[in-house]
């Protein structure tokens, strides 16, 4: 519980709706408050959720507030029942739902580590309740352990809560909602953090707060942007986690959406252990020979279970998700399955044969892949039938700057598989991509190489030549040296999120060439997206140089800029000014505590029609300078008083100008508008909206505004400037 304070949306005991009588302050969000109340007539209780004062006005909040009624329609155990939102006589906005007696899974994670059993459990749970969510086309895009709650504390009973609305939309909050991410980053699939969301994202975020939950601890994913954005490109470090919960989150935050499972089904039948297909899949056992021997004190080693192998980058720009299999008994079986044999498992690696050689348990099937990928560390994981060849492939992957793991097993392997395999390894190490999977004596070979003679000489030599009593199959693709500017456009329609992004380099019929850069101008809508599409030429653009030369804007800049009506510039001037000093500030970058003075130019040539000003802010926000209510009278006539040639217009003023009225705005910079804001100035033949605009409106009302009124062709000219707002 939460302590209630004074200034609070409602005071315990308040009844609301004739009917809803607060008994508790169940926690605070940055735009909402979650109370505990009973319903009077049925005796029910409920929680309601309120947005706070300031959001009941904003457009943006009442479509979350709305969304998330919808999810009414889902019935599943698993989902919190809502009931309909509903609003006070002062206009604040409620939702009434279910009410759920027990933890959160962000107070267990606070506790410590959570059994793998019951995050297994808790996964099956979770992934039921989202299917039918997934199956209505609704996406959480927000799950993380304070969204989920242990009914009665029991992992088969946790519900998920919070759809649709999210915590905070101003800069530097953890979870942002709009046209872009959503979603607290620690828990965030790598896709949203370019605003790209869908049901495997949910998958992803359930994989990393079960992750979380396991270790007891919140994943430390960056400080900064950049880092998020690095780190958020890098497989989950599942290490230390036992199978099979390892192999299930493996699969469930692979960074790339392809490789993951697609769907809650296929998260369902891997839990339960439909799928034993793959190569490295759950059904590989570990067999003890039939021997008796002299008991020995036991010994808690037993062989790890072979990951599966990461996905290759196939000819086409989405990988293919790799294929993983399921013990035929299902995962929540194989926890009592490793109870039961791990003993014996352990036996082998105990001591327990005297002064004999120790017997390798045998692995059916005898599994390996190792693999150097193009957009990840090298591997190897799997068998190996000595400790020698285990000790050098180690020593190979390390070198490729990857790491192995590798179990000693015995199989239906031929004598010399081990230096078989070596040689097979020296044959493909020169390609550019490459992964062997093997399954007993049988190899497969894929990678792709752009060295067109390297590629004849390995297709020469196999599939006829195999060395031992190895075969298989090779499948190796021809690059081109040439870096197709198809791929590149690919990209840039994934990550342009303001407006469309050009190839400022302009490649040759041909494509970029090994020596050739890759320009990108245009704008986006924050420094993640530029790390973000950064990198993703860069993993296409193998050694080239590339250069992400965008306007770096904000959310709401970039909304408005998708609605912005196609008209000329005008000669209109502006003048940036701080107030306490008079300096002029010919860069429009202002520090917080400054006070923006800001002139409009009037040319000679214009002196009919009417002036429109509004600042596009950080924060969502449009704040109308001209005509305002107290200011309304907009037209040139007007605002020139008589006066010809070019004329200032004053829009924000000085904070201590003695005799400023309603109208004339003027402001005190703040750190809560750190960032890039945009003065927006329209010259219109009438006035620009039928009636007066809020003095302070949503982004998001404001577009929807001016595009209707774009269609009747009233703008003559359309300018703006950026301003910034720094704290240092």
């Amino acid at each position: 519980m939460t302590d209630p304070r004074p200034g609070d949306a409602f005071q315990i005991g308040d009844v609301l709706n004739n009917t809803y009588r607060i008994e508790a302050l169940l926690g605070r969000g940055g735009t909402s408050d979650v109370y505990r109340a009973r319903n009077e007539i049925s005796g029910r209780l409920i929680a309601i959720k309120v947005l706070k004062a300031e959001f009941s006005g904003n457009d943006d909040f009442l479509v979350l507030m709305t969304r998330e009624e919808e999810v009414r329609e889902i019935r599943h155990d698993a989902i919190v029942r809502y009931s309909e939102n509903h609003r006070t006589s002062e206009g604040l906005v409620y939702l009434v739902m279910d009410y759920i007696d027990g933890p959160g899974l962000d107070a267990k994670l606070r506790q410590g580590p959570m059994p793998p059993e019951d995050l297994l459990i808790l996964c099956k749970r979770v992934s039921e309740g989202l299917k039918v969510a997934h199956d209505r086309s609704i996406v959480h895009r927000d799950l993380s352990p304070d969204n989920i709650i242990l009914r009665d504390g029991d992992p088969a009973k946790a519900v998920v809560i919070d759809f649709g609305i999210a915590k905070d939309t101003n800069p530097g909050a953890e979870t942002i909602v709009g046209n872009e991410f959503a979603g607290k980053y620690a828990y965030a699939a790598p896709e949203q953090l370019s605003g790209n969301t869908d049901a495997r994202s949910d998958i992803y975020s359930l994989g990393a707060l079960l992750l979380a939950n396991f270790r007891g601890e919140k994943p430390q994913i960056g400080n900064n942007p950049m880092e998020v954005v690095k780190n958020k490109a890098m497989p989950l470090d599942t290490t230390g986690v036992p199978e099979p919960l390892k192999g299930l989150l493996d699969r469930m935050t692979a960074p790339l959406p392809d490789a993951r499972f697609q769907s809650m089904d296929e998260v369902l039948r891997y839990i339960a252990g439909d799928e034993t297909e793959d190569v490295l899949s759950d059904a590989t056992v570990v067999v003890a020979p039939p021997k008796t021997l002299d008991p020995a004190p036991p010994v808690t080693q037993t062989p790890a279970a072979a990951p599966p192998a990461k996905p290759t980058k196939p000819d086409t720009l989405k990988p293919k998700p790799a294929k993983t299999g399921g013990g035929s008994g299902g995962i929540l079986a194989a926890i009592a399955a490793v109870v039961v044999i791990g003993g014996g498992a352990a036996a082998w690696f105990g001591g327990l044969f005297g002064d004999a050689a120790p017997v390798l348990p045998k692995a059916a099937p005898f599994a390996l892949v190792i693999a150097d990928p193009e957009n990840g560390a090298a591997s190897a994981s799997g068998f190996v039938p000595s400790a020698q060849m285990q000790e050098t492939l180690s020593a190979r992957v390390r070198d490729l700057g990857g790491e192995a793991s590798l179990t000693l097993a015995s199989g239906d392997i031929a004598a010399s598989w081990g230096d078989d395999v070596l040689s097979v390894l020296d044959d493909v190490d020169d390609l550019d991509t490459w992964q062997l999977s093997l399954r007993g004596n049988e190899v497969a070979i894929t990678g792709s190489t752009s060295d067109a003679d390297l590629l004849d000489r390995l297709t020469s030599k196999y599939p006829d030549e195999w060395p031992g009593a190895l075969g298989g199959t090779i499948d190796v693709a021809l690059t081109s040296l040439f870096l197709d500017a198809v791929e590149v456009e690919y990209l840039l329609a994934q990550y342009a999120d303001c407006g469309p992004l050009t190839q400022a380099s302009h490649p040759g019929p041909v494509g970029y060439g090994p020596e050739d850069a890759v320009l990108i101008s245009g704008k986006l809508a924050g420094a993640a997206t530029v790390a973000a599409l950064q990198e993703a030429i860069e993993d296409i653009a193998e050694d080239r140089f590339v250069v992400i030369d965008a306007e770096v804007l904000n959310p709401t800049l970039c909304l408005v800029e998708n609605y912005l009506p196609q008209a000329p510039k005008s000669e209109i001037e502006i003048v940036f000014t701080e107030g306490v000093s008079g300096a002029t500030v010919p860069d429009g970058r202002f520090l917080v505590g400054q006070n923006p003075v800001i002139d409009l130019m009037i040319p000679e040539s214009v002196t009919t029609g009417y002036i429109s000003a509004s600042i596009l802010d950080v924060s969502g926000n449009v704040f109308h300078l001209l005509p305002n209510n107290g200011r309304p009278d907009n037209s040139v006539e007007t605002l020139r008083q008589g006066r010809n040639g070019k004329v200032p217009l004053r829009v924000t003023f000085d904070l201590d100008k003695p005799d400023r009225n309603e109208g004339e705005l003027a402001f005190e910079i703040d750190d809560s508008s750190l960032g890039k804001s945009k003065i927006l100035v329209l010259h219109s033949y009438a006035p620009l909206f039928r009636q007066m605009r809020p003095r302070q409106e949503s982004a998001v009302g404001f577009t929807e505004a001016l595009s209707e009124r774009s269609a009747d062709e009233l703008i003559q000219s359309l300018d703006s400037w950026i301003f910034t707002i720094a704290d240092e």
